[in-house]
C-alpha cells in the first residue's frame, strides 16, 4: 500500500476550513495543505501579527489561496464566542473543522480568563464550546470535525471531581488528561451525531512526537535552561517535523471514507512518527459512561448546549 501524503488529498474547492492555531506548527502546515488543495481557510489564531505572517506564507506558497486570520483566544470563552457569532453571522456552512490549538504542561499550574486550568480551558474547554456554537453551520454541510489528541491520552485519567485539578496540580498528568478528554469528545460527539442527525463524520488524530513550538510553550515555561534543551532535543529525537506531524490530522479531515470515531495517528515505533493510518485507541476512551458524565460537566463549564 502507498504511504499517504499530502499529494493524496482530494479537491478540496468549494470547502471552507476552520483550524485553531493555525498560526503555527501542526495548524500552520494544516492549513498549508487544505489551501494548496483548493479550501478557503480561516486560521484562528490569538496573535494578528503571526497571523499577517501566516498568510503571507500561505499566499506564499499557493498564489490563488483563499485564507484569512480570524482572532480568537482559546483561553477566553468570550473571545470564543465572539469568533462563532462572527461565523454565524457570515452564515457560510462549515465543512472541516481542525480543532487543533492546545498547550502543553506548563511547569506551574495558570488558569484561563474564566478561571479553568489552562490546559483543560485551551486544549479540551474551548474547542467543546467552538463546536457547539457553530454546530449549525457544521451540520448544513456535513461536516469534518477533527479534535487532536496525542500519545499521552494513554496515562489520562478523567478526575470527573476536579476536572480543573484545583489540587495536586502535576503538568504531565494534567496535560494528559486534556488530550484524553480531546478523543472522548470526538467519539462522543460522533455517538451523538448518530443519535441526533447532525450528519458530522466526528474523528481524532494525533501527531506522535513533533518538532513544533510546542514544547516552548509548554514545559520549557519557567525550566531551567538544561532542562528547556533537552525537552525540544529529545522532540527532535525521538519525533519528525510539523509537516509530517500534521499528515494524520490532514488524512482525518479529507481522506475518503473516513468513519466516524476513527482516530489517526503516525505507524511507527509506539506511533511516535512514520506514515499516517489508524492510530490505538487506550480502554479508557471508550468509556462511554464517563464520556457522557464528562459531556454534562463540559455544557455545566462552558454554558453551551449541543442541543
Amino acid at each position: 500500500m502507498a504511504l499517504w501524503s499530502i499529494k493524496d488529498i482530494p479537491d478540496q474547492s468549494g470547502k471552507l476550513a476552520i483550524v485553531t492555531g493555525a498560526t503555527g506548527g501542526l495548524g500552520l502546515e494544516t492549513a498549508i495543505a487544505l489551501a494548496g488543495a483548493g479550501a478557503e481557510v480561516i486560521l484562528a489564531g490569538r496573535n494578528p501579527a503571526k497571523g499577517r505572517t501566516a498568510e503571507a506564507l500561505i499566499r506564499d506558497r499557493h498564489r490563488k489561496a483563499v485564507v484569512r486570520f480570524e482572532q480568537i483566544d482559546l483561553a477566553s470563552l468570550g473571545s470564543v464566542a465572539a469568533f462563532a457569532e462572527r461565523m454565524l453571522t457570515a452564515s457560510r456552512p462549515i465543512d472541516i473543522l481542525v480543532n487543533n490549538a492546545g498547550v502543553m504542561a506548563p511547569i506551574k499550574r495558570k488558569t484561563t480568563e474564566d478561571g479553568f486550568e489552562m490546559q483543560l480551558g485551551t486544549n479540551y474547554l474551548s474547542h467543546f464550546a467552538l463546536t457547539g456554537r457553530l454546530l449549525p453551520l457544521l451540520a448544513a454541510a456535513k461536516a469534518r470535525v477533527v479534535q487532536l489528541s496525542s500519545t499521552m491520552h494513554r496515562g489520562g485519567v478523567i478526575r470527573l471531581n476536579d476536572l480543573n485539578y484545583t489540587q495536586g496540580y502535576k503538568p504531565w498528568p494534567v496535560y494528559s488528561q486534556s488530550k484524553l478528554t480531546m478523543l472522548m469528545f470526538a467519539l462522543e460527539l460522533d455517538r451523538r451525531s448518530d443519535a441526533k442527525g447532525w450528519g458530522l463524520t466526528s474523528v481524532a488524530a494525533h501527531p506522535g512526537v513533533a518538532s513544533t513550538d510546542l514544547t516552548t510553550n509548554g514545559p520549557n515555561v519557567d525550566a531551567n535552561p538544561l532542562m528547556a534543551w533537552l525537552t525540544t532535543r529529545a522532540a527532535r529525537l525521538l519525533g519528525h517535523s510539523a509537516a509530517d506531524g500534521a499528515l494524520p490530522q490532514l488524512m482525518a479531515a479529507t481522506m475518503p471514507g473516513v468513519k466516524g470515531g476513527q482516530y489517526f495517528g503516525p505507524q511507527g515505533w509506539k506511533e511516535y512518527k512514520g506514515p499516517p493510518g489508524l492510530g490505538k485507541i487506550e480502554p479508557q476512551a471508550l468509556d462511554r459512561a464517563v464520556a457522557a458524565k464528562l459531556w454534562v460537566a463540559s455544557e455545566s463549564l462552558t454554558g453551551v448546549s449541543f442541543g
